[in-house]
Protein backbone atom coordinates (compact mmCIF):
# COMPACT_ATOMS: atom_id res chain seq x y z
CA UNK A 1 0.00 0.00 0.00
CA UNK A 2 1.23 3.21 -0.83
CA UNK A 3 2.92 5.66 1.75
CA UNK A 4 0.63 8.49 0.70
CA UNK A 5 -2.55 6.81 -0.23
CA UNK A 6 -5.05 8.64 1.65
CA UNK A 7 -8.24 6.20 0.94
CA UNK A 8 -9.39 4.35 3.79
CA UNK A 9 -6.90 1.21 5.31
CA UNK A 10 -8.70 -1.12 5.86
CA UNK A 11 -5.89 -3.65 6.92
CA UNK A 12 -4.11 -1.45 9.73
CA UNK A 13 -0.52 -1.85 8.41
CA UNK A 14 1.89 1.30 8.17
CA UNK A 15 4.56 2.46 6.63
CA UNK A 16 7.64 4.32 8.78
CA UNK A 17 9.24 7.22 6.95
CA UNK A 18 11.85 7.82 8.95
CA UNK A 19 13.37 10.91 8.96
CA UNK A 20 11.21 13.26 6.34
CA UNK A 21 13.94 15.78 4.06
CA UNK A 22 16.69 13.08 5.58
CA UNK A 23 15.68 9.92 3.43
CA UNK A 24 19.46 10.34 1.60
CA UNK A 25 21.09 9.98 4.35
CA UNK A 26 19.48 7.23 6.44
CA UNK A 27 22.52 5.45 5.30
CA UNK A 28 24.69 7.37 7.35
CA UNK A 29 22.57 8.36 10.22
CA UNK A 30 22.24 5.12 11.14
CA UNK A 31 26.14 4.12 11.30
CA UNK A 32 26.03 6.78 14.65
CA UNK A 33 22.92 5.38 15.41
CA UNK A 34 24.34 2.15 15.66
CA UNK A 35 27.23 2.87 17.56
CA UNK A 36 25.44 4.25 20.03
CA UNK A 37 23.41 1.68 20.69
CA UNK A 38 25.69 -0.94 20.79
CA UNK A 39 27.57 1.29 23.42
CA UNK A 40 24.43 1.46 25.23
CA UNK A 41 23.91 -2.54 25.26
CA UNK A 42 27.47 -2.55 26.62
CA UNK A 43 27.66 -0.15 29.30
CA UNK A 44 24.34 -1.43 30.63
CA UNK A 45 24.89 -4.73 30.87
CA UNK A 46 28.34 -4.22 32.13
CA UNK A 47 27.07 -1.74 34.71
CA UNK A 48 24.48 -4.63 35.77
CA UNK A 49 27.42 -6.98 36.13
CA UNK A 50 29.51 -5.33 38.03
CA UNK A 51 26.87 -3.98 40.54
CA UNK A 52 25.31 -7.78 40.70
CA UNK A 53 28.60 -8.92 41.40
CA UNK A 54 29.76 -6.73 44.11
CA UNK A 55 27.96 -6.83 47.24
CA UNK A 56 29.61 -3.69 48.48
CA UNK A 57 27.13 -2.18 45.62
CA UNK A 58 23.94 -3.62 46.73
CA UNK A 59 23.27 0.31 48.07
CA UNK A 60 20.31 2.18 47.31
CA UNK A 61 21.77 4.25 44.47
CA UNK A 62 23.29 1.59 42.98
CA UNK A 63 20.21 -0.57 42.98
CA UNK A 64 18.28 2.38 41.64
CA UNK A 65 20.88 2.55 39.02
CA UNK A 66 20.39 -1.04 38.32
CA UNK A 67 16.29 -0.40 37.86
CA UNK A 68 17.82 2.25 34.93
CA UNK A 69 19.87 0.30 33.65
CA UNK A 70 17.09 -2.25 32.84
CA UNK A 71 14.43 0.35 32.10
CA UNK A 72 16.99 2.13 29.20
CA UNK A 73 17.89 -1.29 27.64
CA UNK A 74 14.28 -2.14 27.28
CA UNK A 75 13.61 1.45 25.65
CA UNK A 76 16.44 1.49 23.16
CA UNK A 77 16.19 -2.39 22.25
CA UNK A 78 12.36 -1.95 21.30
CA UNK A 79 12.98 0.86 19.22
CA UNK A 80 16.31 0.92 17.83
CA UNK A 81 16.62 -2.75 15.98
CA UNK A 82 13.14 -1.65 13.96
CA UNK A 83 15.07 1.53 13.12
CA UNK A 84 18.12 -0.10 11.88
CA UNK A 85 16.21 -2.34 9.87
CA UNK A 86 14.26 0.83 8.36
CA UNK A 87 17.60 2.73 7.34
CA UNK A 88 19.92 -0.01 6.24
CA UNK A 89 17.11 -1.95 4.33
CA UNK A 90 14.10 0.27 3.40
CA UNK A 91 11.65 -1.94 5.66
CA UNK A 92 9.68 0.26 6.91
CA UNK A 93 6.62 -1.64 6.83
CA UNK A 94 4.86 -2.58 10.42
CA UNK A 95 1.70 -3.77 11.91
CA UNK A 96 -0.54 -2.00 13.89
CA UNK A 97 0.06 -4.98 16.22
CA UNK A 98 3.90 -4.59 16.35
CA UNK A 99 3.11 -0.97 16.62
CA UNK A 100 1.34 -1.39 20.11
CA UNK A 101 5.11 -2.26 21.19
CA UNK A 102 5.28 1.64 21.85
CA UNK A 103 3.72 1.31 24.56
CA UNK A 104 6.92 -0.54 25.97
CA UNK A 105 8.91 3.02 24.77
CA UNK A 106 6.31 5.10 26.73
CA UNK A 107 6.04 3.35 29.61
CA UNK A 108 9.65 2.45 29.92
CA UNK A 109 10.50 6.01 29.53
CA UNK A 110 8.21 6.85 32.34
CA UNK A 111 9.90 3.91 34.49
CA UNK A 112 13.30 6.15 33.76
CA UNK A 113 12.02 9.15 35.06
CA UNK A 114 10.85 7.68 38.08
CA UNK A 115 14.26 5.65 38.83
CA UNK A 116 15.46 9.55 38.22
CA UNK A 117 12.97 10.63 40.77
CA UNK A 118 14.14 7.67 43.36
CA UNK A 119 17.59 8.65 43.10
CA UNK A 120 17.19 12.28 44.22
CA UNK A 121 14.94 11.42 47.14
CA UNK A 122 17.98 9.07 48.11
CA UNK A 123 20.46 12.07 47.69
CA UNK A 124 18.00 14.08 49.86
CA UNK A 125 18.08 11.70 52.34
CA UNK A 126 21.75 10.65 52.39
CA UNK A 127 23.05 14.41 52.49
CA UNK A 128 19.85 16.03 54.83
CA UNK A 129 19.41 13.20 57.10
CA UNK A 130 21.92 11.12 57.09
CA UNK A 131 21.90 9.40 60.19
CA UNK A 132 18.68 7.82 59.36
CA UNK A 133 19.59 6.94 55.58
CA UNK A 134 20.19 2.84 56.88
CA UNK A 135 16.99 3.00 58.55
CA UNK A 136 14.78 4.63 55.66
CA UNK A 137 16.31 3.35 52.93
CA UNK A 138 16.41 -0.45 53.99
CA UNK A 139 16.25 -3.10 50.69
CA UNK A 140 12.23 -3.91 51.24
CA UNK A 141 12.05 0.29 51.39
CA UNK A 142 13.68 0.41 47.70
CA UNK A 143 12.35 -2.75 46.18
CA UNK A 144 8.93 -1.23 47.28
CA UNK A 145 9.82 1.88 45.61
CA UNK A 146 11.44 0.34 42.25
CA UNK A 147 7.69 -1.75 42.26
CA UNK A 148 5.55 1.37 42.63
CA UNK A 149 7.53 2.97 39.84
CA UNK A 150 6.81 -0.09 37.38
CA UNK A 151 3.72 -0.06 38.20
CA UNK A 152 3.02 3.55 37.60
CA UNK A 153 4.49 3.41 34.16
CA UNK A 154 2.33 0.62 33.66
CA UNK A 155 -1.03 1.56 34.93
CA UNK A 156 -0.73 4.63 33.21
CA UNK A 157 0.14 3.69 29.55
CA UNK A 158 -2.04 0.58 29.90
CA UNK A 159 -4.75 2.15 27.63
CA UNK A 160 -2.00 3.05 24.92
CA UNK A 161 -2.45 -0.23 22.80
CA UNK A 162 -6.38 0.30 23.38
CA UNK A 163 -6.57 3.58 22.34
CA UNK A 164 -4.64 2.91 19.04
CA UNK A 165 -6.47 -0.87 18.53
CA UNK A 166 -10.61 1.59 18.39
CA UNK A 167 -9.49 4.14 16.29
CA UNK A 168 -9.99 4.01 12.56
CA UNK A 169 -7.24 4.89 10.12
CA UNK A 170 -8.26 6.07 6.75
CA UNK A 171 -5.37 8.68 6.13
CA UNK A 172 -2.35 8.58 4.95
CA UNK A 173 -0.87 5.16 6.07
CA UNK A 174 3.11 6.72 6.16
CA UNK A 175 4.14 7.12 9.70
CA UNK A 176 6.65 10.36 9.71
CA UNK A 177 8.65 8.65 12.28
CA UNK A 178 11.75 6.13 12.88
CA UNK A 179 9.36 4.07 15.33
CA UNK A 180 5.59 4.34 16.25
CA UNK A 181 5.23 7.09 18.49
CA UNK A 182 1.76 7.48 20.09
CA UNK A 183 1.06 10.86 18.70
CA UNK A 184 2.45 10.42 15.35
CA UNK A 185 0.14 7.69 14.92
CA UNK A 186 -3.24 9.12 16.23
CA UNK A 187 -2.50 11.63 13.55
CA UNK A 188 -3.64 9.59 10.98
CA UNK A 189 -7.07 8.47 12.46
CA UNK A 190 -10.13 9.59 10.76
CA UNK A 191 -12.06 10.21 14.08
CA UNK A 192 -11.89 12.56 16.68
CA UNK A 193 -8.71 12.55 18.70
CA UNK A 194 -8.69 15.34 21.17
CA UNK A 195 -8.86 12.53 24.20
CA UNK A 196 -6.41 11.06 23.24
CA UNK A 197 -4.03 14.08 22.76
CA UNK A 198 -5.54 15.32 26.45
CA UNK A 199 -4.70 11.59 27.88
CA UNK A 200 -1.12 11.94 26.46
CA UNK A 201 -0.46 15.33 27.94
CA UNK A 202 -2.21 14.71 31.03
CA UNK A 203 0.07 11.48 31.62
CA UNK A 204 3.01 13.48 30.51
CA UNK A 205 2.26 15.56 33.34
CA UNK A 206 1.79 12.78 36.05
CA UNK A 207 4.72 11.36 35.15
CA UNK A 208 7.91 13.40 33.62
CA UNK A 209 6.24 16.94 34.85
CA UNK A 210 5.64 15.66 38.51
CA UNK A 211 8.83 14.26 38.70
CA UNK A 212 10.72 16.93 37.30
CA UNK A 213 9.23 18.96 40.02
CA UNK A 214 9.71 16.81 42.83
CA UNK A 215 13.84 16.31 41.58
CA UNK A 216 13.84 20.21 41.41
CA UNK A 217 12.54 20.70 44.68
CA UNK A 218 15.09 17.91 46.54
CA UNK A 219 17.77 19.76 45.05
CA UNK A 220 16.47 23.14 46.38
CA UNK A 221 16.95 21.49 50.17
CA UNK A 222 19.74 20.06 49.17
CA UNK A 223 21.72 23.28 48.45
CA UNK A 224 19.80 24.48 51.44
CA UNK A 225 21.61 22.12 53.63
CA UNK A 226 25.17 22.02 51.74
CA UNK A 227 25.34 25.86 52.05
CA UNK A 228 25.03 25.86 55.97
CA UNK A 229 28.12 23.19 56.02
CA UNK A 230 31.00 24.45 58.27
CA UNK A 231 33.95 24.37 55.77
CA UNK A 232 34.02 25.28 51.62
CA UNK A 233 35.68 21.41 51.69
CA UNK A 234 32.51 19.93 53.25
CA UNK A 235 30.59 21.43 51.03
CA UNK A 236 32.60 20.69 47.44
CA UNK A 237 33.08 16.98 48.43
CA UNK A 238 28.73 16.95 49.49
CA UNK A 239 28.17 18.81 45.86
CA UNK A 240 30.29 16.48 44.34
CA UNK A 241 28.25 13.82 45.12
CA UNK A 242 25.50 14.88 43.06
CA UNK A 243 27.25 15.90 40.01
CA UNK A 244 26.49 12.34 38.81
CA UNK A 245 22.63 12.95 38.69
CA UNK A 246 22.43 15.54 37.66
CA UNK A 247 24.49 14.99 34.74
CA UNK A 248 22.32 12.16 33.84
CA UNK A 249 18.99 14.41 34.64
CA UNK A 250 19.86 17.21 32.17
CA UNK A 251 20.49 14.53 29.60
CA UNK A 252 17.53 12.87 30.10
CA UNK A 253 14.79 15.63 30.37
CA UNK A 254 16.35 18.21 28.19
CA UNK A 255 15.73 15.79 24.75
CA UNK A 256 12.44 15.04 26.41
CA UNK A 257 10.95 18.12 27.10
CA UNK A 258 12.22 19.45 23.81
CA UNK A 259 10.52 16.40 21.88
CA UNK A 260 7.36 16.39 23.79
CA UNK A 261 6.76 20.27 23.65
CA UNK A 262 7.68 20.50 20.41
CA UNK A 263 5.26 17.69 19.22
CA UNK A 264 2.32 19.75 20.66
CA UNK A 265 2.92 23.56 20.22
CA UNK A 266 6.46 23.81 18.18
CA UNK A 267 4.72 23.59 14.75
CA UNK A 268 7.37 26.11 12.88
CA UNK A 269 10.38 23.39 14.37
CA UNK A 270 11.31 21.21 11.03
CA UNK A 271 9.87 17.42 11.51
CA UNK A 272 13.28 16.22 10.61
CA UNK A 273 14.16 18.39 14.17
CA UNK A 274 11.74 17.32 15.94
CA UNK A 275 11.98 13.52 15.26
CA UNK A 276 15.85 13.32 15.15
CA UNK A 277 15.72 15.10 19.04
CA UNK A 278 13.03 12.24 19.68
CA UNK A 279 15.71 9.34 18.69
CA UNK A 280 18.39 11.22 20.76
CA UNK A 281 15.79 10.64 23.45
CA UNK A 282 16.08 7.34 23.37
CA UNK A 283 19.75 6.46 22.43
CA UNK A 284 21.86 9.02 23.90
CA UNK A 285 20.33 8.98 27.67
CA UNK A 286 20.90 4.50 27.75
CA UNK A 287 24.43 4.99 26.60
CA UNK A 288 25.37 8.34 28.64
CA UNK A 289 24.23 6.60 32.00
CA UNK A 290 26.45 4.42 32.65
CA UNK A 291 29.48 6.33 31.26
CA UNK A 292 28.38 9.24 33.31
CA UNK A 293 28.22 6.95 36.99
CA UNK A 294 31.44 4.76 35.19
CA UNK A 295 33.75 8.18 35.19
CA UNK A 296 32.36 10.00 38.11
CA UNK A 297 32.07 6.99 40.11
CA UNK A 298 35.37 5.44 41.93
CA UNK A 299 33.86 2.50 43.31
CA UNK A 300 32.29 1.34 39.93
CA UNK A 301 34.94 2.71 37.84
CA UNK A 302 37.70 0.57 39.67
CA UNK A 303 35.64 -2.40 38.83
CA UNK A 304 34.81 -1.81 35.32
CA UNK A 305 38.77 -1.78 34.85
CA UNK A 306 39.21 -4.42 36.67
CA UNK A 307 36.62 -6.11 34.72
CA UNK A 308 37.71 -5.21 31.46
CA UNK A 309 41.66 -5.46 32.15
CA UNK A 310 41.36 -8.50 33.73
CA UNK A 311 44.19 -7.74 35.69
CA UNK A 312 42.39 -9.27 38.46
CA UNK A 313 39.47 -11.88 38.73
CA UNK A 314 36.37 -10.42 40.37
CA UNK A 315 35.55 -11.35 44.01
Amino acid sequence: MSVYNKTEVRSPTFVLIGIPGLEAAHIWISIPFCVVYLLALLGNCSLLFIIKTDRSLHEPMYLFLCMLAVADLVVCTTAVPKLLSLFWFHNGEIRLEACLTVFLIHSCSTMESGFLLAMAFDHYVAICNPLRHSAILTHPAVGGMGLAIVLRGTALLSPHPFLLCWLPYCRSNGISHTYCEFMALIKLACADTRIHGAYSLTVAFLTGGVDFILIFCSYVLILHTVFHLPSKGARLKTLGTCVSHICVILVFYTPAFFSFLTHRFGHRVAPHTHIFVANIYLLVPPMVNPIIYGVKTKRIRDRFLKFFSFSKPLK
